[in-house]
Parts: C-alpha cells; structure tokens; sequence
C-alpha cells in the first residue's frame, strides 16, 4: 500500500478536520506528522462543535489508530484538556492513540518565552498564537529539546529543570512578568496523562504497516502558505506544512506517498499579519467574515477575509504534488451576486502569476478574474448536477488553473454536506 496526504493549501483554516473526519473510515491509521496546539480542526458532529488541536480528526471512528507523529511539538497541557473533553462524551481514546517517542514537549517556559518575543515585536508581531510552538521548534533545532520518550528516563525531572533555566536566563533580555508556578502544576499533570498513553517509535509503527497493507492518511496542520520554507515568510508557522514535511514528521520514504489531498476554501482567511493581496476592508470582507463565521478555532481572533488567490493556489498545489482538491465553504458564496478570483499580481506597474520572494515588502495589487454569483441555497445539493450553472464554471476554473480535479465539495459544517465526485476517496 501507500500512504496519503491532506493538507492546507491556503494560510490554514480550510477545513481540514471536517474532510479527515469524512475519510477516516477508508483507513487504518490517521496520522498527524507537524505542528502543535496551535492547529483547530473543527468537526460538527450530531450537532455538537468539537475542536481538535493535537489529536488526529480519525479519532471519532472506534477502528481507527491516531498517531501524533514526531514532528509534532506537544503540548501536555493541551493534550490532556482535550483528552478529558472527548472523554466525557464516551470516547475511548487512550487505546487508539500512540504518541511517537520523538516528538518534542512545549514547556511552560517556551510558552512564556514565545508570548515574551510577541510583546518585543510591538508592530512588527508576527501574529504568534502564544503556545510557545516557535521556541520549542527553535529548542529541536538547536538541538536541546526534551521529547516525549525522555519522560520514560529516571532523570526527566533535571533534564527539565536544565532546560527550564536556559529559558529563565533567556527571559531576563524582556521586560514581561508571568507565573511560572501556576503553569507549571498543569504541565506536571499533563505529563502523568502522557504516562498513560502508548509511547511508539512511529517511524517503525508506520513503516511495518505501509507494508502490512494498512491505509494510512497523513493529516497536516496549518497551511502551505505558512510553510516554514515556502510561505510568507517570516510570517509563517514553524514547521513545514507541505508534502515535504510528511517525511521527516513520520519517517517515511518519498516513494510511500500516493495521493495528495488538497483543501482550499471557496475564498480566502489568514490570521495574523503577514501578506494577503486578495484581502477585502470593506464591506464584502465583512460579509464573508459574518457568513463563514471566520473567527479563529484556537485563539477566537477574527480571520482577515478576501476573495481566493488562484496564484497563491496553483503555487500550494506545486509545492505539495496536490493530486486533488477538497474545496470547502463553498456555501459561503451562496448570496454573493459577483464572485472575484485573483489570477495574478500587480508590483512596480508589472503583472506577475507568481508568488516572489519578500512579498511582503512589494505590496501586490490583486489582478481579479469576475464570475457571476450563484445566488441559490446548497440544501438540496446531493451531487455536481445539482450545483447551479455558475458554480460549476467557478469549480471548472478552479480545475483548469490548478491542473487537478476537485474531487469533494463541502456545502456546510456537518459531515453529511459533502458532495463526492469521481475518483474521491470515500
């Protein structure tokens, strides 16, 4: 067998827990090979709202293993909120989750640290969501992380302390006062929950499945377009979000990969700072706003809105080997008369298709493409057919821009507004 991917395609937010969630029972395994707690996969289940940051989106499905792979930095706090939470609703998590041994810890200093450099930043903050997820990334990379395999050592607790005054001596360059003994008393309850899950070298767990013939899906956090390499940089998140970042969050060959999931909205969110040509400050981004309901799932913050960015898109889908896409929110767009798409860029009196180094600093101007709104409600929407002409133009645009098929189309939150095409997954 082989091994597929979902993934962002935009600046996160797409709606990828939803699309996991829809998948899962195609699979075996579901696995999470980057980011922290400061991802939000929102799912709507029977009703009921329920936000992931760390666990897997398979993990409403009893069959399935949920992995949270090595190149995820972890939160024991978080991790054991959200346990609890899923508990309470009946769920048996403990026995279908496996944490891989290497992936690193945040500590509550790192989380001190990261709010601390935020402050420093004034205006030029890069929109950090605070979870201390860049200074443990920078600790993994620098080579003096704790990971979670280390809490089975008998000398944990100095390796802790050790780290913790590196951080302390550290904090001294800022002006920012913070309780470290409060945060402290829930990080060691959060690593006597982590006692309790199944520690795994995943990179062998995942391989001997590959080859025992067990469907495996690879869930990505955030976006392409904060790709530690390949996004907005600096205003990025701190790990790579594309296909890339599959192989060495889990310890797969390149060969293993299969198909490349996609998902983009019908428009575009981003939140934080950070280059956005296609952002809308007026009314229209208000509306998108109120319609998609475009507030953040981890910090609550109101996501900048605009229309979609082609050129950002077909960039996302190059990097990722995307092979399909997942086109959500789509129901969004349903009272708009005239939708716009960005196919490109205006800088120094120059159009541009491509997404060019420092853009940040070059302040684009949207080239738009306009499509006739559909203007129709998406209730009864069972199958393309059913779709309003102009909404199958735009999806048709979307399809010749980016040279892949888009394979699902979301028309709601619930997972039972999924409208599935040829050669989807499911």
């Amino acid at each position: 067998m082989a091994v597929d991917v979902l993934l962002g395609l935009q600046w996160g937010d797409e709606g990828k827990g939803k699309i996991v969630d829809v998948l899962t029972p195609s699979y075996d395994i579901i696995a999470r090979f980057q980011g922290g707690p400061n991802a939000g996969h929102t799912l709507v289940i029977d009703g009921q709202k329920i936000v992931l940051h760390t666990i897997p989106s398979g993990i409403f499905h009893q069959r399935a293993v949920n992995i949270i792979g090595n190149g995820v930095v972890l939160d024991p706090v978080t991790l054991k909120k959200e346990i609890e939470e899923l508990e309470a609703l009946g769920l048996d998590i403990r026995s279908r989750l496996l944490l891989a041994k290497k992936a690193h810890l945040i500590l509550p200093t790192h989380r001190v640290l990261d709010a601390a450099s935020e402050k420093a930043k004034g205006k030029k903050k890069i929109g950090s969501t605070l979870r201390g997820i860049g200074p443990a990334y920078m600790d993994k990379t620098g080579r003096n992380g704790l990971r979670a395999g280390n809490i089975e050592s008998h000398r944990f607790d100095q390796m802790y302390e050790a780290l913790k005054k590196k951080h302390l001596d550290l904090l001294r360059l800022y002006d920012y006062d913070f309780d470290l003994k409060s945060m402290e008393e829930e990080w060691w309850e959060g690593i006597e929950l982590l006692r309790t899950i199944e520690l795994s070298d995943c990179e062998y767990y995942i391989n001997e499945a590959d080859k025992a013939g067990k469907r495996i899906l690879a869930e990505g956090a955030q976006g392409a377009m904060l790709d530690i390499d390949y996004g907005t940089y600096p205003y990025v998140t701190s790990s790579n979000t594309i296909t890339a970042g599959v192989l060495t969050g889990l310890g797969l060959a390149p060969q293993r990969i299969q198909r490349v999931i996609g998902i983009s909205k019908a428009y575009c969110t981003r939140v934080g700072s950070g280059p956005f040509p296609t952002e809308l400050h007026d009314e229209t981004g208000e509306r998108l706003r109120r319609a998609g309901g475009e507030f953040g799932a981890t910090t609550g913050r109101p996501r900048r809105c605009g229309w979609i960015d082609m050129a950002a898109l077909k960039y996302a889908v190059m990097l990722s080997g995307t092979t399909e896409i997942a086109l959500t929110k789509v129901d969004v767009l349903n009272h708009f008369a005239q939708i716009r798409a960005g196919v490109g860029y205006r800088i120094d009196g120059k159009e541009t298709s491509n997404w060019e180094f420092d853009m940040q600093h070059k302040n684009p101007g949207p080239v738009y493409k306009d499509f006739e709104g559909w203007m129709s409600e998406s209730e009864q929407w069972q199958d393309i057919d059913d779709c309003p002409k102009a909404l199958q133009k735009f999806i048709r645009f979307i399809e010749s821009e980016c040279g892949v098929p888009v394979t699902m189309i979301s028309t709601g939150p619930e997972r039972e507004k999924l409208i599935l095409r040829s050669g989807a997954l499911v």
